[in-house]
């Protein structure tokens, strides 16, 4: 019976080659004068005179050419070849990835910043970045409630040059014509660093503890959980379905606000114990709030630095809105804070082991 499958896509698929009449034909029957849809075409073979032709078969020794006037063709590929070529660079991402350095929540405007000036400063890291979006970007692709234009304010401007984003200069503030200019090159300019790797449509949906004696409460973070996002949200946010795990003594997180994957690293810490509670984000102030989230990107717990709006959650921070400036500077703050710990700590496979003796 149709009602037996999920999609009505998949009954319209095999409607044809059943012995009932088809969806079309009952309805038809019923006087509503239905008819099948014009696209797509039937695929059933039995009603098409079908025969290959010698257009439709490609050639293995044919000539490749640059020819706009109908003459285009494309070297010869065969459909394994494809999939050899994505699966085995996605498997070799994976173990090469089990264990980072770094491992990054969230590619927002914040994490991609922070993920760009670790890059930059130190290139013998692993950076591993997770992105439940198919697309990186997170709020950053818009100024600000569906408009363009993107306003930064001073001194955070000097990340626009450095990044080498053209901005207008208002005085207290600079603004960059779209939001998506800044988005699509601090983007372009991460995935060309060999040392990161961005894995987006992946959720992060746990996080990986260790016992740490001197924790206050005993333990640390030393990486995530993962998992791809539409499996995490076909199960839950904490899934049935086996996740991948990335090992590392330092995780960065800003997941934004609260939502269904929003603020998620500092709500877990609740839940397991190692924050007492949530400060929860407080009313929009530009003024003060941008400057509190720079200043307060820190380590909030062994092994996790906090920023960007997931911060607002933890400490009961103000939004900040539609400016910029906050995000960026909390990312930059933030790389600045894992160098600093990563330099202070001895490290091996990827776990803490001990601090380094200061001379």
């Amino acid at each position: 019976m149709a009602e037996s499958f999920k999609s009505s896509i998949a009954f319209l698929r095999t409607a044809n080659s059943a012995p009932t009449p088809t969806i079309y034909e009952a309805k038809d029957k019923m006087g509503l004068g239905i008819s099948p849809p014009l696209s797509p075409p039937q695929s059933d073979t039995k009603s098409i005179d079908y025969k290959p032709s010698a257009d439709n078969i490609v050639p293995t020794n044919k000539e490749i050419k640059v020819n706009w006037e109908g003459g285009y063709t494309f070297a010869p590929i065969k459909e394994w070849q494809v999939s050899r070529a994505m699966t085995k660079r996605y498997g070799d991402d994976l173990y090469r990835t089990a264990v980072s350095d770094v491992v990054i929540i969230g590619a927002g405007s914040a994490g991609l910043t922070c993920a760009y000036a670790l890059a930059k400063e130190r290139p013998d890291l692993k950076i591993t970045i997770c992105e439940a979006g198919v697309a990186p970007g997170g709020g950053a692709w818009l100024g600000g409630q569906l408009m363009s234009a993107m306003v930064v304010r001073k001194p955070a401007h000097e990340i626009l040059a450095e990044v080498g984003v053209p901005f207008e200069d208002e005085g207290d503030y600079v603004v960059v014509r779209h939001a998506a200019l800044f988005t699509s090159t601090i983007l372009s300019k991460v995935l060309q660093f060999p040392n990161v790797k961005l894995y987006n449509a992946t959720a992060v949906e746990d996080l990986i503890t260790r016992a740490d004696p001197s924790s206050p409460t005993g333990v640390r973070v030393a990486g995530v959980v993962s998992n791809w996002t539409l499996v995490t949200l076909a199960h839950g946010l904490q899934s049935c379905m086996d996740p991948q795990t990335i090992t590392a003594p330092l995780v960065c997180s800003f997941a934004g606000h609260d939502g269904p994957f929003g603020a998620f690293s500092v709500k877990r810490l609740v839940a397991t114990g190692m924050v007492e509670k949530l400060g929860n984000m407080r009313a929009l102030n530009m003024n003060s709030a941008e400057d509190y989230i720079v200043n307060n990107t820190r380590e909030v717990v062994p092994g996790l630095i906090t920023g960007g709006m997931e911060l607002s959650e933890l400490d009961g921070a103000n939004r900040m809105g539609a400016t910029f400036g906050g995000m960026l500077g909390s990312g930059y703050k933030a790389a600045k804070e894992a160098i600093k710990f990563l330099d202070a700590h001895q490290i091996v496979d990827g776990e803490v082991v001990g601090r380094k003796e200061t001379a």
